[in-house]
């Protein structure tokens, strides 16, 4: 891409088709061999699958064929105020996207264009979905030249391309990295019993397989009691050991599956303070390469786990404007230490509650309120299955609506805080696994007080706040000091000349 080219219409790399090729026959690999095995078992005769390569090799011609045409009639143009793409094969479709639209350009690489170094350059609007523009697949060089080069037209800046070579930029700082070792410790915290889920559903699927149902514990007592019976004959301790084993068995696969996510998703993870912002780059499969721009950072979310908090792990997301694979929160520090994320919070220009913030529990009458509507909901339903016979539900919703619910209430009131700064909103909640969003209070577009009929009777508020690309809310909050709240934010609002304020590189 040179000055010459930029108001012709290009194409992709000319290797796309040849990747889009391969990955439309992995999905084809699988209904080719059923339909091949059917027709075949049909005609009785197993023994001429040969035959059926000519018509595998027909179907690959064509689909590198089409895929071919596709590539051949896609094309892109950097215009002065937009990028257009033209496609489509026999139905043509033109889309030309301002750049005052264009939140982001970011960089992914999935497994199988990476082989071939190729990258898809994604254009995000804010819409989501199937509203962001997408060009797959440049060639790397080349797709974070039109990186910089949208950017730099985006904000209304001069850009010079070089005929050669990419587009000189400062050198980024390193802010966070996490290597092998803290990639591996982190997955050991990211414990998922999805695989486990996905196994027991496709086992009722297909629970025809089995001559009884998959969940009938008699029918299995009786299988086992041929071949297996001797577990049986062991006694009850042999059989605590058994589910101590299967218990064990779904802890190893857990274990397995978060290491295993953890790494396709981490590997590799830098974020680093460039020119134009936060940049961070992750993933083993597929290569992600995202900007997250200053100016564009609208909160701050600090987290962490039950037992990661006891071991001094927290995780840092930025609400910004942008998206972020379907998400306004991206990952800054995943897995982190707070001496390490408190220069990250530095450069974004939030910080970091100190001591002298004031912190406020929440209403006690909104807790109280809480607890007592959950009770009575759940003792309606634990009365309702008494009386027809059903004690283990009814046992089971007493417990939850006279135990759990009611000191669930109490540790939130107990932990629950919010507080205001100068600049800052801080909201912090959860006692297991316990949450801090921070706002900038000249960042905030509204403020709501929010009231039910218990609330307006009992005197308390919820304070909703318009916060850009998230959500911030202040629960249960005692009416005066609500309303103090919102007079400070709206002072601080209507106090800002946004025009003169200094947006950031």
């Amino acid at each position: 891409m040179t000055e010459t080219s930029l108001h012709m219409p290009q194409r992709t790399d000319p290797r796309t088709f040849a990747v889009k090729a391969m990955a439309m026959m992995g999905q084809l690999v699988v209904p080719l061999v059923i339909a091949g095995a059917t027709i075949f078992d049909k005609a009785g005769d197993r023994g001429k699958l040969v035959y059926a390569l000519p018509f595998v090799l027909m179907v690959i011609a064509i689909n590198f064929a089409l895929a071919y045409m596709r590539w051949l009639r896609l094309t892109y143009e950097v215009r002065d105020s937009d990028i257009k793409v033209e496609s489509g094969l026999l139905s043509r479709s033109a889309r030309s996207v301002p750049y005052e639209r264009i939140q982001d350009v970011s960089l992914e690489q999935k497994f199988l264009p990476r082989l071939f170094g190729l990258t898809e350059v994604k254009f995000e609007t804010g819409a989501g979905g199937g509203e962001d523009l997408k060009l797959s697949f440049l060639s790397e060089e080349e797709g974070e030249r039109l990186r910089q080069l949208v950017r730099a037209r985006r904000d209304g800046a001069e850009v010079v391309l070089p005929e050669h070579g990419e587009i000189e930029e400062a050198p980024d700082s390193l802010l966070f990295a996490m290597g092998p070792q803290r990639v591996l410790v982190f997955g050991l915290f990211e414990f998922s019993l999805a695989v486990v889920a996905a196994v027991a559903g496709a086992a009722q699927q297909f629970d025809y397989l089995l001559p009884f149902e998959w969940w009938d514990v008699r029918k299995w007592y009786t299988a086992l009691s041929g071949p297996g019976h001797w577990l049986f004959e062991l006694g009850v301790l042999a059989q605590g050991i058994a589910i101590l084993l299967a218990l064990g068995s779904l802890l190893l696969v857990g274990t397995v599956t978060g290491l295993a996510r953890t790494a396709l998703r981490e590997w590799g993870f830098r974020l680093e303070r460039g020119e134009k912002g936060l940049r961070r780059r992750r993933g083993l499969m597929t290569r992600t390469d995202v900007v997250m721009p200053l100016h564009r950072v609208q909160a701050l979310r600090l987290g962490t786990g039950i037992l990661r908090r006891r071991f001094g792990w927290h995780s840092l997301k930025v609400v910004s404007l942008a998206s972020d694979s379907g998400s306004t929160n991206h990952d800054a520090v995943p897995f982190g230490r707070l001496e390490e994320i408190a220069p990250v919070v530095a450069e974004t220009g939030f910080t970091l509650p100190s001591a002298e913030v004031e912190w406020h529990p929440s209403a006690q009458a909104y807790r109280f309120d809480r607890a007592m509507l959950g009770a009575a909901a759940l003792g309606l339903v634990a009365i309702g299955n008494l009386v027809f016979g059903h004690w283990p539900i009814a046992l089971g919703a007493a417990l939850i609506g006279f135990v759990w619910i009611p000191l669930h209430e109490y540790l939130r009131w107990r932990f629950d805080r919010y507080a205001i700064d100068a600049k800052q909103l801080y909201s912090r909640h959860g006692w297991l696994a316990p949450s801090l969003s921070i706002a900038s209070r000249v960042k905030l577009q509204s403020v709501e007080i929010v009231r039910g009929p218990l609330a307006r009777l009992r005197g308390y508020a919820d304070l909703h706040f318009g916060l850009a690309g998230g959500r911030l809310r202040m629960r249960g909050v005692p009416l005066e000091q609500a309303r103090r709240i919102r007079a400070g934010v709206l002072d601080s609002i209507a106090g800002t000349d946004f025009s003169e304020l200094s947006v950031p590189a």
